[in-house]
């Protein structure tokens, strides 16, 4: 009997009861992170909610329900988002007007995640993944927190005592917190810093009490479909060129969490059900999720952690968890409460989250150690690096080619993964060294990984 095995004979003994707890856990370990990404962007909080739950089941689902995963928020996306929004602002759109654009380029990148599964199905890993090396892949993740960092420090700028209150309080969790603390800092240092600045009147509660107890989740304004009853095609195609070379760093990230979780369970989830499934529900997920205005789905770090803890691998905790996420998304006054978060309070979050994404891009070029004394290495980094902060942070915001505009990370990406390709001296391969494969991953707790 395999560890995964026991864990879920010893989960069938549990009762329902001690599984509704373990499914309110591990929904409560995804909360603070899925929540925050809508905080940021200004996509649906119910619409999140309800595709974080659906998208985990059908996941699930194309998975042969063997993986105990749970898919949340991806916070990759977050400068693609702002990028669409700029774009949308600078052709007269409201930011509720230029999200669904956005939600169509991450549509695209959902079809990516086929298209790497397939790949994965026919040629094998090793082929693939030579054309996304740790020396494209770790700068772009570097760059995506890097360019992130001016709108954490703008809603710091609101209040930098609360700002600074949610850091503390993320740091003392993450570092000496025990157990379930040690699973869920960022949601404790929401909670903490949002309870302080309610208690010296910086919160405007008056959304809550005007909203319904229940409600839809989605409004149709605010999807994908919306789009198209009087579509602007030349912001669409910037949308899709902006968004779509950002998910080469988010299926590297999901490469990462599926090694982690068959470390932490003890079974190989890359044979069995296979990469291509699992990719292929990664990407079905966030699909779904983008048609209807919420974010972009990922295998989430924190709940790999609860597993580690709990040691209850059954895929159905998993499960439960993701149907409490849909009814909770069916309670508008619940997302208008999160809505009247104070933007200080997001700022202060945001700086831990921003840099711990910088940091997981070094992290993954030191744990395959990148050999920079070679000279195409060294272009390849520097290129990503200087372009997608150059353009973020230049005069246009943008690389202007008549028809369409580029983000500094679109262009970062694609200039990247081609001077990869054509420069000799690849000498990466996939396999070789499995702790280093994995360290692509966006998760709050890193110490909680074996």
């Amino acid at each position: 009997m395999t560890q995964n095995q026991q864990a879920i004979y010893d989960a069938r003994t549990l009762g329902t009861g001690k599984m509704l707890t373990l499914g309110l856990q591990h929904m409560f370990a995804m909360f603070g992170a899925t929540v925050l990404v809508p905080v940021i962007t200004g996509l649906s909080m119910s619409a999140t909610l309800l595709f974080a739950g659906l998208g985990t089941l059908i996941f699930h689902l194309l998975t042969k329900m063997k993986v105990p995963a749970f898919l949340g928020s991806s916070f990759a996306f977050l400068g693609g988002y702002a990028t669409v929004a700029t774009m949308g602002e600078a052709q007269g759109l409201s930011l509720t007007e230029s999200l669904p654009y956005a939600c169509i380029g991450v549509f695209c990148s959902g079809i990516l995640y086929f298209i790497l599964a397939g790949l994965f199905a026919a040629f094998g890993a090793k082929k693939v993944m030579r054309f996304f090396p740790p020396v494209v892949t770790g700068p772009i993740i570097i760059a995506i927190g890097l360019t992130l960092s001016g709108s954490a420090i703008n809603n710091c700028n609101q209040n930098w005592w609360i700002a600074i209150l949610a850091v503390v309080i993320i740091i003392i969790c993450n570092i000496w917190g025990k157990k379930m603390i040690k699973i869920v800092p960022i949601l404790l240092g929401v909670l903490g810093s949002y309870i302080v600045a309610a208690c010296f009147g910086m919160c405007d509660f008056s959304p809550v009490k005007s909203a319904a107890w229940i409600g839809l989740p989605f409004q149709w304004e605010n999807t994908a479909f919306h789009v198209f009853a009087n579509p602007n095609w030349g912001l669409i195609v910037s949308a899709i060129i902006a968004i779509v070379p950002i998910s080469i760093a988010t299926m590297m990230e999901h490469i990462g969490d599926i090694c982690a979780i068959s470390s932490t369970t003890g079974e190989n989830y890359l044979e069995d059900p296979g990469l291509h499934r699992t990719l292929m529900g990664d990407g079905l997920a966030t699909m779904m999720a983008s048609l209807f205005g919420a974010p972009a789905n990922t295998t989430y770090g924190e709940n790999t952690g609860v597993l580690n803890i709990t040691k209850v691998f059954d895929p159905r905790v998993v499960r439960i968890a993701a149907c409490f996420s849909i009814i909770l998304s069916f309670c508008p006054k619940f997302s208008a409460l999160i809505s009247c978060m104070p933007a200080a309070t997001i700022g202060g979050v945001s700086l831990v989250l921003y840099g711990m994404i910088s940091a997981v891009g070094i992290r993954n070029i030191v744990e395959n150690r990148v050999d920079f004394t070679k000279s195409r290495n060294v272009i390849v980094m520097a290129l990503i690096l200087v372009l997608a902060i150059g353009i973020k942070y230049g005069a246009n915001d943008a690389v202007s080619l008549g028809f369409t505009s580029l983000s500094g990370l679109a262009v970062a990406a694609l200039v990247g993964v081609i001077l990869n390709a054509i420069l000799p001296g690849k000498d990466y391969e996939f396999g070789d060294n499995p702790s280093a494969d994995k360290s692509v991953d966006f998760e709050v707790n890193p110490s909680l990984r074996k």
